[in-house]
């Protein structure tokens, strides 16, 4: 996206996340001069001016004046109680053109609500669905929905499934993906009457290379590209992961600490240790996707630090630069009307 024949910033919501608005200025620095990212801070001028020149970096990143910000224990109501919010901002410079994707840490249901009424829904989307690319090899895994829609219906589930496909197409570069329902069993009658049902339905449609339900287990173990479930069951699907990999590396660090002879096997192995903490680490993968907007907007961890409001930002840049917009909006254009279940 271009602006006067310039590459459009990425709005980053510089008042949102617990640790607002020093890391995200410093993250923000660092999406400019490390990555070439042009980005625009969102927020309170007076506390983003103090910050930046800290990096000596006042020179280098605007400002749009946001006196408002959603604190992170506020809800879905908080974007109609704060209509001059950070993110609000933010949303609007992208649908004004002035910005060309959305960054924020803030509260995750502060920003899928405020960027449903902002943004508004792409055509023919029903519920937006947020994306998370699990660490798998030798590609990610995308799981969706991970929080946007919690009481999702059959028929989204079919629609998440084309929306992830889009995603995986787009930012993982992945032809004809596999999809899979996430549920608790193999067999097709496995499940809640949603993933019976939104099982039948993905097995009818159309332009979905959909291989059948996968478990809990399956999730890092790479069987599909895609994972398609309601943001309830992927929200806590997905924290129980997160939770699950800090347990296993606290254990794993207190061992190796525990003798002589573990602490050299880990030197020896340290290489192979880090490289797997970086594939692991949340903050290296720039967060999560909300989809089915329009406009590009990525969700960085709450708790984020510099280094991953950098890789957010870099993630939405190149998101909207490769159209993810427009793909998605082609495939749901594209799904014959007499397979459309929305």
């Amino acid at each position: 996206m271009q602006s006067g024949g310039r590459v459009a910033p990425v709005a980053l919501d510089a008042m949102g996340g617990d640790n607002a608005p020093g890391e995200i200025v410093a993250g923000a620095v660092q999406a400019v001069r490390e990555r070439g990212i042009p980005v625009v801070l969102v927020g309170q001028p007076r506390l983003l001016h103090q910050a930046l020149s800290e990096h000596d970096a006042v020179s280098e990143i605007p400002i749009v004046r946001a006196e408002e910000a959603l604190a992170m224990d506020e809800g879905a109501l908080a974007s109609l109680r704060r209509p001059r919010s950070s993110i609000a901002i933010a949303c609007h410079l992208v649908r004004r053109g002035d910005a060309a994707s959305v960054v924020s840490a803030g509260s995750t249901a502060g920003i899928v609500a405020t960027g449903r009424l902002r943004l508004r829904g792409q055509q023919g989307v029903v519920r937006p669905a947020i994306a998370v690319a699990l660490p798998t090899r030798p590609t990610p895994t995308v799981l969706l929905d991970a929080g946007a829609t919690a009481d999702a219906k059959p028929e989204m589930l079919v629609q998440f499934a084309h929306l992830g496909v889009a995603y995986a197409e787009a930012a993982l570069d992945l032809r004809s993906p596999r999809v899979g329902l996430l549920t608790i069993g193999a067999e097709a009658e496995k499940g809640n009457k949603l993933a019976k049902r939104a099982h039948e339905l993905l097995v009818a449609t159309p332009g979905i290379d959909f291989t059948g339900n996968v478990e809990g287990h399956d999730l890092l173990a790479g069987k599909v590209d895609v994972v398609v479930t309601d943001g309830f069951t992927g929200n806590v699907a997905l924290k129980t992961l997160e939770g699950s990999v800090r347990y296993a590396f606290g254990q794993l660090r207190e061992t190796i600490g525990e003798s002589r002879v573990a602490r050299i096997g880990g030197l020896l192995q340290r290489a192979r240790l880090r490289e797997l903490s970086d594939r692991l680490d949340p903050e290296a993968h720039g967060g999560a996707v909300l989809l089915g907007l329009n406009g590009t907007v990525v969700i960085a961890h709450g708790s984020s630090k510099a280094k991953g409001i950098a890789a957010a930002c870099e993630l939405a840049a190149r998101l909207a630069a490769q159209g993810i917009v427009t793909r998605i909006g082609e495939r749901i254009a594209s799904t014959p009307k007499s397979h459309r279940l929305w």
